[in-house]
């Protein structure tokens, strides 16, 4: 997992027509970048909030969430599933909308970690894309980018490197590194249970067949399930069944989302 740095982020956006910042359509607010949008707004490029990993809410969210960003935010959205290769030649007749009529058009694509950026850039690309030669006259890490002509006079920018998450909640501690790399899973996995348990209670009845809705039991109980026990004294191993859990959530495996107004009843009950 290579991190861009903001530099990157920067010289990618002064090549971009429009810049497409994907997010996580279960809990949109927590995976965007308020810091890119607000650089992509100081240089004039246009951005389009691209919901990802639509097969994983009903309609109704998507819907909820595309009216949230363009009557609350004025920002233009779409939702797809990357993964499922539906909605893209909607994002693809809304890039063209944004841009006014301007062409060729450049297409940069910016994400936290795992929200299907890379996905995202094979479905644009195509099975039978080719690359044009590497993006002239441009410095640092941007001269690995490639250029993909993506259909009329469309290009993608593909380069290396994910934007480094915003925020320090529970969302950015499992995109930022790699599970196995996590300090302390365990614990990591607890915060994440308590987050999906206050908008699905069923979460892990649903995933395991698991009853309990204590997050220290549901870690035990799903150890035990898959026999991870220590040989010694049979005391279920508590790191392996969270990293199972954080990598089930991430692979939506876990049934969970948000919804605007569950997210304002949310901000209601806390002020």
């Amino acid at each position: 997992m290579k991190l861009a740095s903001w530099r990157l982020i920067h010289e990618l956006l002064d090549m971009c027509d429009v810049a497409l910042e994907i997010v996580d359509i279960r809990d949109p607010l927590a995976t965007r970048s308020r810091k890119l949008e607000a650089i992509a707004k100081r240089k004039g490029v246009p951005v389009i909030i691209v919901l990802n990993k639509a097969d994983l809410v009903p309609l109704r969210v998507s819907e909820a969430w595309k009216k949230y960003f363009e009557t609350r935010e004025r920002i233009k959205a779409v939702y797809i599933s990357a993964r499922e290769r539906l909605g893209t030649r909607v994002l693809r007749r809304t890039i063209k909308e944004v841009v006014e009529g301007k062409s060729p058009i450049t297409v940069g694509v910016f994400g936290i970690p795992k929200v299907g950026k890379s996905t995202l850039i094979n479905t644009l690309k195509g099975r039978h894309s080719a690359s044009t030669s590497p993006y002239p006259g441009t410095p640092g890490y941007t001269r690995k980018s490639q250029l993909f002509k993506i259909g009329g006079n469309m290009y993608l920018i593909d380069t290396p490197g994910l934007v480094p998450p915003d925020r320090g909640d529970i969302e950015s501690v499992i995109r930022s590194r790699p599970i196995d790399k996590l300090e302390n899973p365990a614990a990591t996995a607890l915060e994440l249970i308590k987050k999906v348990l206050k908008y699905n209670p069923y979460a892990f009845l649903q995933a395991y067949g698991i009853e309990s809705k204590d997050p220290n039991e549901i870690i035990a109980e799903l150890a035990k399930k898959r026999g991870w026990v220590y040989k010694k004294d049979g005391e279920p191993i508590l790191h392996e069944a969270a990293k199972a859990i954080i990598r089930d959530y991430l692979d939506g495996k876990i049934v969970f989302y948000i919804t605007p107004q569950r997210l304002e009843e949310s901000r209601s009950d806390s002020a």
